[in-house]
Parts: C-alpha cells; sequence; structure tokens
C-alpha cells in the first residue's frame, strides 16, 4: 500500500532544486539544522502549495486524505499540524451553529475548553467517576448524558472523552444513541485512540461506536511525529451539517505553513498501521507481559484491574500500562523521577499514585528493563520536598482532585472580562478568568468562569511543587497568584 503525500514530497527532495523561497534554511548543505538533523530533514522541509503535491486536481495530498478516512471509517478527513488540540478547537467553534449549549464531560482536556473561549457557548458539564483510591478522573455513562440533555433543551452537541488518560474506554456506543435521542451530534476527544480499530486486540474506534466528529491525537500512539493529529467526520446524520462548517473552521486555525513534515509523517503512520497489524498485535503482547510479570512480582498494582467497579468504562486500552506504585512503597511522582534520572527511561505520565507507560502502535520497546528499573525503585521513599508523601497526595499516597466551583460565567465571558491579579489566597472566593490545568495529565482543575475554591489552590500548589509538576494557564510557577475577574 502506498503513502502517496509521503512519497512524494520524497520524490521532490530527490531533484535538484535551487530553493528561493520559505522555509529560509534552503535546505543548504553545511548549515547548522543540516549538520544537526542531516541532510534528510531539510531536504523534506517544503512548504505547502507545491504543484502536483498538493496543489491542482488529484493531488497526492488529496489521495494521502482519502486514504485516511478510509482506513478510520470517516466520510473525511482533516490533517492538523498543531495537534488533537487544534481539531477540538475546531469542533468547538462549529457547535454553536448546532445549538446555544455544549454538553461536556468536566474531565475534558484543556484545548476543549479552550475552544468554549473562542466559541462563547455555554456549557453544560457532566461530573466524570472518580476512582477515590487513585485520584483519577474516569469517564461519564450514558445515563449522566442523557440526564444533562433532558435539562438543556438548548443543547448543541455533546462533547467526551475516550479513552481517559489511564486508558479506561467509555461506552462510546450507549452515549452516542443518547445524544441522537436528543437530536444532536456527539464529539469524542479520542487523542488517546487513535490506533483503536486497527487490530483486533484493540477497542473498536469512536467512528465506529456512534460517534459524529472524532480528534485523533495521531502522534501519540498511532506512530506519527509529534504535534501531528487527525480530524474525523463520521458518515451520520449531521455530516451534511457539519462537514462545511468543520471545513471552514480548519481552515481558520490551520496554519498557512503547515508542515510537510509533520504531514508526511500522518501519511505513513496511517499506511503502518494499516497494512502491519502483526507489529500491533506484537504490542499489545509486550504490554500484556509487562502487566503479568507486575502481577506475579506483587510489589506494585495494575490500575486497570481495578476499572470492572466502574460502570462508565467498557474496556482498557491495552497498550498503556498503568502501575499503582504507591503500594510498592514510593509515590508516582517520585518513581518517575527516579526511573528519569536514574535509569533514562521515561514514561507518559505519574499521578501522587501511580505511573503511566504507553507502548506505541507497531513499537517494540525493551519492557524488560522498564520492569527491571521499576522494581529497583526504593522504598520507602520521602518526596524532592522531603514531606514523605508526593506532593498534592494524602498521607497514604492518595491524591484528592478538587471538587469544581459553581459557574458564574461562561468561560468566554469570564476571559474577555477585565481583570486583575491578586494573591492566591485572596482568589478564594473569586471567578477565574484563567483556565488552570494540573500537567500531566492536562485536565482543567478551574475553568474561566468558575468561583475558584481553596481545595482547588492547595491542590493546584501541591501539584506544582512536586517533582515534573506544572500548572498550565498559571502566572507563576508556585501558583502564588491568580488572574480573576474585576
Amino acid at each position: 500500500m502506498s503513502a502517496p503525500y509521503a512519497e512524494a514530497v520524497l520524490a521532490h527532495a530527490g531533484r535538484d532544486w535551487l530553493r528561493l523561497n520559505v522555509p529560509g534554511h534552503a535546505a543548504t548543505p553545511g548549515s547548522d539544522l543540516t549538520g544537526f538533523f542531516g541532510p534528510r530533514i531539510t531536504a523534506l522541509d517544503f512548504p505547502p502549495l507545491l504543484d502536483g503535491i498538493d496543489l491542482g486536481p488529484d493531488t497526492p495530498l488529496d489521495r494521502a486524505l482519502a486514504l485516511a478516512a478510509e482506513a478510520w471509517g470517516a466520510r473525511r478527513t482533516w490533517f492538523l499540524t498543531n495537534g488533537a488540540s487544534q481539531g477540538n478547537q475546531i469542533a468547538s467553534i462549529v457547535a454553536p451553529a448546532l445549538g446555544k449549549t455544549l454538553v461536556v464531560q468536566r474531565s475534558v482536556h484543556s484545548s476543549v475548553i479552550d475552544g468554549l473561549v473562542l466559541s462563547g457557548m455555554d456549557a453544560v458539564f457532566v461530573q466524570p467517576s472518580v476512582d477515590p483510591e487513585q485520584g483519577i478522573a474516569h469517564g461519564v455513562t450514558a445515563g449522566d448524558v442523557a440526564a444533562a440533555l433532558a435539562r438543556t433543551p438548548d443543547a448543541g452537541a455533546v462533547y467526551i472523552v475516550s479513552p481517559s488518560y489511564f486508558g479506561a474506554v467509555a461506552d462510546v456506543r450507549a452515549i452516542a444513541d443518547a445524544a441522537h435521542a436528543a437530536g444532536v451530534p456527539l464529539i469524542v476527544d479520542e487523542a488517546w485512540g487513535a490506533h483503536f480499530g486497527f487490530h483486533p486486540g484493540l477497542p473498536a474506534g469512536a467512528l465506529s461506536s456512534g460517534a459524529d466528529l472524532a480528534t485523533s491525537s495521531t502522534h501519540k500512539l498511532a506512530g506519527s511525529l509529534t504535534q501531528s493529529a487527525m480530524l474525523h467526520l463520521a458518515e451520520g446524520p449531521f455530516a451534511d451539517r457539519l462537514e462545511p462548517l468543520v471545513d471552514r473552521a480548519f481552515r481558520l486555525v490551520q496554519s498557512t505553513s503547515a508542515s510537510a513534515l509533520l504531514t508526511a509523517s500522518l501519511d505513513l503512520a496511517r499506511r503502518s498501521l494499516v497494512t502491519d497489524t502483526g507489529a500491533t498485535g506484537g504490542s499489545i503482547e509486550a504490554a500484556d507481559e509487562v502487566r503479568g510479570v507486575v502481577r506475579a512480582l506483587g510489589r506494585f498494582g495494575v490500575v486497570s484491574d481495578g476499572f470492572h467497579a466502574f460502570p462508565d468504562i467498557v474496556r482498557a486500552d491495552p497498550l498503556r500500562i498503568a502501575i499503582d506504585t504507591r503500594v510498592g512503597g514510593i509515590s508516582g511522582h517520585e518513581a518517575r523521577r527516579r526511573l528519569f534520572l536514574d535509569h533514562q527511561i521515561m514514561v507518559e505520565v505519574a499521578t501522587g499514585a501511580a505511573i503511566v507507560a504507553v507502548i506505541g502502535a507497531g513499537s517494540a520497546p525493551d519492557t524488560d528493563r522498564f520492569v527491571e528499573a521499576l522494581h529497583t525503585l526504593p522504598a520507602p521513599l520521602t518526596d524532592s520536598a522531603g514531606a514523605g508523601t508526593a506532593a498534592g497526595a494524602r498521607a497514604d499516597g492518595m491524591l484528592r482532585l478538587p471538587t469544581p466551583g459553581p459557574t458564574k460565567l461562561t468561560a468566554r465571558e469570564a476571559f474577555l472580562s477585565p481583570a486583575h491579579v491578586v494573591a492566591a489566597e485572596e482568589a478564594v472566593g473569586r471567578i477565574s478568568a484563567d483556565t488552570l490545568a494540573a500537567y500531566p495529565p492536562g485536565i482543567p482543575n478551574v475553568l474561566p468562569g468558575e468561583v475558584i475554591t481553596a481545595e482547588a489552590v492547595r491542590f493546584l500548589q501541591r501539584t506544582a511543587t512536586a517533582p515534573n509538576g506544572h500548572v498550565r494557564g498559571a502566572l507563576d510557577p508556585g501558583v502564588t497568584r491568580l488572574r480573576v475577574v474585576a
């Protein structure tokens, strides 16, 4: 099977060009870029709007997009060069054409909240289930979505996340049925599920389960380069209405200098997923083996082993390896730090209680090295502050997620309102003008228009002081000051 866009760019780079256009490096031999990255990278770094590649009839780009739509079961697919965040912004921009209010899972990625700022929509939030042992937000049920729709007569769409950062897969089919029964489309942030549906051992993709629009962070587990993603539109009851809106919104937020390297990587990732299912099967087997060894050794726990207790979770992504580290005497933050510094092993996410490792579809990392390093971690440990537990955790290592404050303004109203900066303790009881999201994993803890609570301030400050902790939207690293509506 071909990768028409990637192959066309490669052929274009193989010709003897005198490059008097952008990018300014002009693939110059001997330049710093060429010396650092190698001549192939700069030679392939072309601007868009090239005749015969993305301009003209039946271009390689057109064919690559059509192949991607076929692979993911979409009516139409758009390639994104600003990540799935761009797809979430596009979906949020078009939603006001369908209704006044967005029914949205409260634990969506911060880019969805950014989309609410762009769109100006009202939002009705559906609270996800929370694992009290791990402090992890999972998903929402169809019943909760239906109840939210019943009290929201002006709803325009439903917006959920599946899978979660920890690999919990929602019942997308049932939620889609609930949304469609209320006459609205279902939008799914499937950033972490771009690989779904490409192997019998993987969950079904959102579109095949009834979603109308799905953002796909292809670079996460499907193998394309960082910052590349896709947006997929289903062939469903809302397709005729959504397609022209999405296409116009895409042009609003897409760079006019989209990277040929990122676009080519999307084309190649699609080809690999479709043609090399055996490699994906090997990745699943490797992840299963890690979980099996962890269970057998007994020191640590496997987080997904407890998913059956939550009615919103119907499956687990087998390529996500979520390890409960606190039962092994070490916080997730400290485990991540020690793996990074002492063993040169990077994992994706850490919380006070757990770490999450991921294996990309088709990749074959040295999982024995990970298991060995994990089980050489010392215990018990204090964190870097010497507090004895992970920052943001209780004495038993359990992270407390803050309960959101009441909503007083829409996200857009709060974002654009006159505001001033106050000390964090003085912000309690005031309306936030910013989105504040603990990273990882990037789920907003305070939204523009929400009342700031003392609990949220404590949580964010503890997160900020944890190893590798960061609060997106904070005015300073320690979250000592907050922006509030005047």
